[in-house]
């Protein structure tokens, strides 16, 4: 049995939580495999409304296996909040939820340091969301971390010692805080955390495959802000590539099957960084309303633009994307005009592939298409879909020879519409 991948093309926030409560039905397991609590993902069902911040998004679904791999930073005040408000909401985590114990811990110091290192770098911050996810990543890759199977063994010590080596660099930054608090609340979560079943993922999962288990792995964050392959530095701290699925759960590359790549009909970013198609204007403005653009765990707005066809080409590359998944179609309903980047004017010489760097001087080049000017939000089949709609679909097919597979007229879990249905 082989895993399948589901991962954001684009700057994240393209729609997958609610994808994968869609596609949970089909599998048996659902795992996460990185990025922290910054990577909010947003679920509508039943007239309510979640947001999952570490937990896999299948754990709406019956009784299906959610693991949280050993790529995943956790901060445990954080995740009790969480686990605590589905729980209240009738969603029984702890038969449901397993957590690895090689998953890094975020302490209340990485999130003091998270603040302090940007305000250090004053304009040339990267714009973070403040959870300490940097922080925790160095401190992996630094063999200075501690996971959360630490908490069994000798906890006390190893804590202590990475809380003082934090606050010397606090001290050297000369950065003003209070720790009491947020302390105080962390070693409460940590007791709380016990009660979960703590277990060695990489084990775990392998022999569920054994077992002809199917799974679904769930990535956090999106292409674009992969640390090795994204627009650096503006970036995220770990692997968001399908890659990273091997390395944040422990299978071989042999185990990958279908690699779902999940992307908006336009696109969006949070943060600083570049984003090539961003618009300025009353269009931009426009799609930040219609599609709700706002950051589902920081609130922040997001900045939107046109699709960028020549990132996607490169993402699809990277990933291996087997078939798409296109989110919030719905929101380019009442645009006259819609608009594809299919290449970049840089330095004058016009260039069809995603460069070395593309923090200054890229302009898009664009494709204009017909707007279907109609209301898809109460669609359930594609053979609704107006003609100018179908053409924007296939314009997208044959620029990124990958099929669309799913496509999103809305927030809810029923306004999902699968194309190339099997009879």
């Amino acid at each position: 049995m082989k895993v399948d991948v589901l991962l954001g093309l684009q700057w994240g926030d393209e729609g997958k939580g609610k994808v994968v409560d869609v596609l949970t039905p089909r599998y048996d397991v659902v795992a996460r495999f990185q990025g922290g609590p910054n990577a909010g993902h947003t679920l509508e069902f039943d007239g309510q409304k979640y947001v999952l911040r570490s937990i896999p998004s299948g754990i709406f679904q019956g009784d299906k296996v959610n693991i949280i791999g050993n790529g995943v930073v956790l901060d445990p005040s954080l995740f009790k909040a969480e686990a605590e408000a589905l729980e209240a909401s009738g969603h029984p985590l702890k038969e449901r939820l397993h957590i690895s114990k090689k998953a890094h811990l975020i302490l209340p110091t990485h999130r003091i340091l998270d603040a302090a290192y940007e305000a250090a770098k004053g304009d040339a911050k990267v714009g973070t969301t403040g959870k300490g996810i940097g922080p925790t990543y160095t401190d992996k890759v630094s063999r200075n971390g501690l996971r959360v199977g630490d908490i069994l063994h000798n906890f006390d010590k190893k804590y202590a010692a990475a809380k003082a080596r934090h606050e010397k660099t606090l001290k050297d930054l000369h950065f003003e805080y209070d720790i009491t608090e947020l302390e105080r609340q962390w070693m409460e979560a940590i007791e709380y955390l016990k009660e979960f079943n703590l277990v060695d993922s990489e084990h775990e999962i392998n022999n569920l495959l054994r077992d002809n288990k199917s799974v679904l792995c769930e990535g956090a964050q999106g292409t674009m802000l992969d640390v090795d392959f994204g627009s650096y530095p503006f970036v995220t701290s770990s692997n968001t590539v399908c890659a990273g699925a091997c390395t944040g759960l422990g299978i071989g590359p042999n185990k990958i099957g279908e690699v779902y790549g999940i992307m908006k009909a336009y696109c969006t970013r949070v943060g600083s960084g570049p984003f090539p198609t961003e618009l300025f204007d009353e269009t931009g403005k426009k799609m930040r309303d219609l599609g709700h653009e706002y950051g589902a765990v920081t609130g922040r707005e997001r900045r939107c633009g046109w699709i960028d066809l020549v990132a996607l080409k490169y993402s699809i590359m990277v990933n291996g994307v087997t078939q798409l998944i296109m989110m919030k179609s719905d929101v380019l309903d009442t645009f006259p005009i819609i608009k594809a980047c299919v290449a970049y004017k840089v330095d004058g010489e016009e260039i069809d592939y995603f460069p070395f760097d593309i923090n200054d001087g890229v302009e898009p080049i664009y494709t204009e298409l017909p707007g279907w000017n109609c209301d898809m939000t109460k669609m359930t089949s594609e053979d609704e879909f107006p003609e100018e709609f179908n053409a924007y679909v296939s314009f997208l097919e044959e620029q990124l020879e990958t099929p669309i597979k799913i496509i999103s007229v809305g927030p809810d879990r029923d306004q999902t519409i699968e194309r190339y249905k099997e009879d």
